[in-house]
């Protein structure tokens, strides 16, 4: 009699064609995993490396071709699998195997979606880079083995879309009512609506919103010349979580170091770990900003004045909590503080970084155009100096007096609301 081991014994040759598909099903797999998961940063270092290096930063050039390469190759070898595996199971269940073979079939499913699928791409998303440089002399070899039919399957796709969406047009915006629409349709909750909503306005307000009515003032942050050692922090922690390092021969910010993210901290030359900061002039939006920050790949901009002089920094960290918090402000998040506080009826001690943006809305008055965008600023412009202490000033509907100008920090100014009350 005949056993189910006979019956694969007889059909090695197939089972080893299979294994072989496996095989080359999962370099199709982790091959796209990989380089498509890989970063902006990560394709650069790829385009400056090695020749096998560039190859596969190459490849990324044509997206589209190269996906539909990997989907081609990929759908061929599955289905000369499966192809293979009917034909064995077949015989087997001719063979009066019937049990067996549908095991070997549901078996072969499994082999090929654990196999070529779930592990090779879930190896490739934890080593994109090196796994790219890997693959990327055999895919490319794969890729242009099909150019010759690529251009049939493009114009099939382009046909098809004018057949099935011919009149489809994107649109060129999204308003904050269609987005506020949306998020009130995928969730009953109310009060998680109005916290996505918040976070919608937030992001939006990002393209009205100056970088220095947000960064972090020169006095707020800690810069040092290379080389930079350990000891040189003296224990302390930058609040930013940032270590800047300047230029080798002034006092201009040039790269950053995340702390934070830093597994071990050698005691010399900290410099090596720096990343180059993104120069932003002080009347960008912050919108601007973290639209280039994102696309170079950086996490902290230089805010430079007319004369390109560092005034302040303003990090990713910053712009996501002005992002995500209900009620951002640059007080609490630099000083520790509330921006306004109320101190009796009618009289409020206010930190000078407090944004004239926030002072309208919290007092819910129209104010005076200003050239500056903040309270120091407008102290700075209406004193025609540098605010002093006990020093006093009228300004649109409120009258402010200075009551603390520490040597190293943000002043704080006591102010009086004329014929208003305020709302907090």
């Amino acid at each position: 009699m005949i056993t189910a081991v006979d019956v694969l014994l007889e059909h090695s040759p197939w089972l080893i064609a299979m294994a072989v598909l496996t095989v080359g099903s999962a370099f199709f797999s982790s091959s796209e995993a990989a380089l498509f998961y890989l970063t902006r940063r990560e394709r650069s270092q790829l385009s400056s490396g090695n020749r096998a290096q560039q190859i596969a930063a190459g490849l990324l050039a044509d997206p589209d071709r190269l996906l539909t390469a990997v989907l081609f190759w990929n759908l061929m070898i599955n289905i000369s699998f499966f192809s293979i595996a009917s034909i064995v199971s077949l015989k087997m269940r001719d063979a009066g195997h019937a049990t067996q073979a549908g095991l070997f079939a549901f078996g072969s499913l499994m082999t090929l979606i654990f196999f070529s699928e779930l592990l090779p791409k879930s190896l490739a998303v934890i080593r994109p880079r090196a796994l790219s440089a890997m693959v990327g002399v055999p895919l490319a070899a794969s890729v242009r083995a099909l150019d010759p039919v690529i251009g049939i399957f493009q114009t099939a796709n382009l046909l098809s879309r004018r057949v099935i969406w011919p009149g489809f047009k994107p649109e060129p915006y999204l308003a904050i009512s269609d987005l506020e629409r949306a998020v009130e349709l995928s969730t009953d909750d109310a009060h998680l609506v109005e916290q996505e909503r918040a976070v919608l306005q937030n992001i939006v307000s990002l393209s009205e919103i100056r970088v220095d009515e947000l960064m972090r003032p020169r006095i707020q942050f800690m810069s040092f010349r290379p080389p930079v050692a350990l000891a040189d922090l003296k224990g302390r922690m930058p609040p930013s979580g940032y270590l800047l390092v300047t230029e080798p021969d002034s006092e201009e910010v040039a790269a950053a170091i995340a702390l934070l993210e830093l597994s071990e901290l050698p005691e010399e030359h900290l410099e090596r770990y720096a990343e180059e900061v993104l120069y932003v002039p002080w009347s960008t939006t912050v919108g601007a900003t973290l639209e280039e920050l994102r696309a170079k790949e950086r996490r902290v901009a230089a805010v430079v004045n007319e004369f390109g002089e560092t005034i302040g920094i303003l990090t990713l960290d910053d712009i996501l909590d002005t992002i995500f918090t209900p009620s951002p402000s640059r007080s609490e998040r630099i000083l520790n503080r509330e921006p306004i506080q109320q101190v009796s009826d009618n009289l409020w001690h206010v930190t000078g970084m407090t944004s004239l943006r926030r002072l309208g809305r919290f007092f819910h008055y129209e104010l005076p155009a200003s050239k500056s965008v903040t309270l120091a600023g407008v102290l700075q412009e209406t004193l025609q100096r540098l605010p002093a202490l006990g020093d006093q000033c009228v300004w649109g509907p409120f009258r402010f007096k200075v009551i603390d100008v520490p040597e190293r920090g943000q002043l704080v100014v006591e102010l009086t609301a004329k014929d208003r009350e305020a709302t907090s």
